[in-house]
């Protein structure tokens, strides 16, 4: 793995000093709150642990991973937040932050190549992703969570369908490397597309649009739903709108604020979408906001000229981590969130049916 960066894109020590700040607000068990003595939600954790494994912190990684098994429930969700060696949030269980398991485990085996860590972490991703798919509906889109007692809550997330769309490619190419295929995530995943790309009525259905947040815009191009061309097409339309010169994404289209992780997340979104040179202005101004504990701050409100919240979260530099590599090609996951690397399997009689089904509508991607 290589660790030589472009120094006009990253600073000196960066994969080190990012490193070691995730390691320093991971706990003894392994959980990665956001920061000390925040809470930590599956979803973020798991961001901050896809950092470690970059940067070649494979026992820390896999610490994080063991840790999320630990507290994995019967039906293989988690509740929303954890916080002292407990459950800090029992309201939710969501659907995004219980499937992103699957994505962090593939990071981590496309990096380590460890088959025994497959195997040892199949279970988990296992029951999670079938928890997640046990929320899709008749029409492709998935419930964003289920309350307290178990009762799906009847609406869907642009964002988080289009984060669950690429976690079921991971989870697919789990199971076909371990030679235990399952045709019926492929079938939900391609049914999850067309409800991304053509069904915008199943989304936002019972609140006010979430089309104020950047990354309903760029989401779906990070994760994969649009090919290349409707990508580029897509980032195009509302570029005005959340990014500002110089300085990275907005968080939401209304507010004076940029967000680091956002930024990063949209930098691999260009990336995906084959507009580098664009990638690369966003992601060099970010290093500005490392702090000299090699954290990150949150996001930057320029109306104030001030940094906002006042915090520096782990997911943030994992964040940072992910960019890089997808910028510089450092490991050999570096493509995960840039490109769609779908590994085939046999396919029953049923799953064959519906991708052909799929494919006659025009909608397969």
């Amino acid at each position: 793995m290589s660790t030589e960066l472009p120094t006009t894109i990253f600073p000196k020590d960066f994969i080190r000093t990012s490193a070691d700040y995730i390691l320093s607000q991971q706990l003894a068990d392994g959980c990665i709150p956001w920061f000390a003595g925040h809470y930590a939600d599956p979803w973020d954790h798991v961001e901050a642990a896809m950092g470690l494994s970059i940067a070649g912190e494979f026992a820390a990684a896999k610490r994080a991973y063991e840790w999320l098994a630990s507290v994995q429930l019967a039906d293989g969700s988690w509740w929303a937040a954890y916080k002292n060696g407990g459950v800090d949030n029992r309201e939710r269980r969501e659907s995004n932050f219980v499937a992103y398991i699957a994505t962090g485990i593939w990071h981590h085996y496309l990096i380590a190549g460890e088959r025994e860590f497959l195997l040892q972490f199949w279970p988990v991703v296992e029951k999670a992703l079938d928890f997640v798919l046990a929320l899709q509906s008749e029409h492709g889109e998935i419930q964003w969570a289920v309350d307290g007692q178990g009762a799906p809550l009847q609406d869907a997330l642009i964002t988080g369908c289009a984060s669950i769309y690429k976690s079921l490619e991971c989870g697919i190419n789990i199971a076909v490397t371990l030679g235990r295929p399952r045709t019926d995530w492929v079938v939900a995943r391609e049914r999850l597309g067309v409800a991304l790309r053509d069904k915008p009525e199943r989304f936002d259905r019972t609140w006010e649009s979430k089309d104020r947040f950047s990354m309903d815009w760029f989401y779906p191009v990070l994760t994969g739903v649009f090919g290349a061309a409707e990508a580029r097409a897509r980032l195009q339309k509302k570029w005005p709108e959340f990014v500002v010169e110089d300085l990275g994404c907005r968080c939401v289209n209304d507010e004076p604020w940029v967000t680091v992780a956002e930024s990063c997340e949209l930098t691999m979104a260009l990336l995906a979408a084959g507009e580098r040179s664009k990638a690369e202005t966003i992601y060099r101004g970010l290093h500005r906001w490392q702090d000299k504990d090699g954290g990150y701050w949150t996001g930057y409100v320029y109306r104030d000229q001030a940094v906002w919240p006042e915090e520096k979260t782990t997911w943030t530099v994992g964040a940072m981590l992910l960019a890089a590599d997808a910028l510089a090609g450092l490991t050999p996951a570096s493509g995960l969130f840039t490109q769609v690397n779908l590994l085939n399997a046999p396919q029953n009689s049923e799953g064959l049916d519906h991708l052909h089904q799929l494919e006659l509508s025009g909608s397969q991607r």
